[in-house]
């Protein structure tokens, strides 16, 4: 029959896997249109073609009708596929609503040590997802939608399974703590600003170390430069003592050939001539 369990089943907390979803909601969707075209027969691979075509998620909506989503949901729980396929479906990153129906199977299905080991990761996922209720559509994101199947007791009309809280496992030893995604930030940041101001005191000391340097060369520049310019101005002030010596010696003594010229050359011999 379309609506059993498959042979070999085996029993989820104790009872049959579709027992998971109550009793008014599997009626409903046994009695859907959908559930009764598109859900017969389906198998862990042709279910995946089917998830593509999903375009919302959500429990029951208008006059208590299931959403598709709720009807795939119903047919994993009778197919019951092996660990692998599911963690397959949750690796497609392609395939947003595919991944959300893994994730409500294995939070349904799983010992909570592998709800928290599996669901977990998917929190880095913000993809937008539209959601399908009573109310009408809205819009939600799937690191929300992974976050109330972690802490919330029913999900898409669905009521949940008992979750044990994960400081309990952590007590106990089942699970390692929790990473936290912003801390890892923080510390990268830090180390990003520790880095920064290992650079910036380097810098600064470099450049420190060069005005140093550069004030250190620009004095002795200075100071090479007034040597200079006295050791240049003693040859000038010798100069001009000199010079003020010469007249002395220039009025007394008529020994300068430029003089004995012009006598030679004077008006009163040229009138002789």
């Amino acid at each position: 029959m379309a609506n059993t369990t498959v042979t070999g089943a085996k029993a989820i907390h104790g009872q049959n896997p579709q027992f998971l979803v109550e009793n008014v909601i599997r009626n409903r969707i046994y009695e859907s249109s959908y559930w009764k075209e598109y859900c017969f027969a389906l198998t862990a691979e042709t279910l995946i073609d089917k998830a593509i075509e999903i375009k919302f998620i959500g429990g029951v909506y208008g006059n208590q009708r299931p959403t598709e989503f709720l009807c795939l949901l119903l047919k994993l729980l009778q197919i019951q596929p092996e660990k692998e396929i599911l963690i397959e479906y949750l690796q497609a990153e392609e395939f947003k609503y595919l991944r959300a129906l893994a994730a409500l199977y294995v939070r349904m299905t799983f010992s909570a040590v592998d709800v928290y080991e599996i669901l977990e990761p998917l929190l880095k996922d913000y993809r937008k997802l539209r959601n399908r209720n009573m109310a009408g559509y809205s819009l939600t994101f799937m690191d929300e939608f992974v976050y109330s199947l972690l802490t919330e007791e029913r999900v898409c009309d669905i009521i949940l399974p008992r979750l044990q809280k994960r400081s309990v496992l952590e007590e106990r030893g089942d699970i390692g703590p929790r990473k936290s995604r912003l801390l890892d930030a923080m510390e990268g940041k830090s180390d990003a600003g520790s880095d920064r101001s290992q650079s910036r005191s380097g810098s600064r000391g470099r450049s420190r170390s060069r005005s140093r340097s550069v004030s250190d060369a620009g004095g002795r520049g200075v100071s090479r430069g007034r040597s200079r310019s006295r050791s240049e101005k003693t040859p000038s002030e010798a100069g001009s003592r000199y010079v003020s010596h010469s007249p002395s010696r220039s009025r007394s003594g008529s020994r300068s050939p430029y003089r004995s010229r012009s006598r030679s050359i004077s008006p009163d011999r040229m009138d002789e001539s």
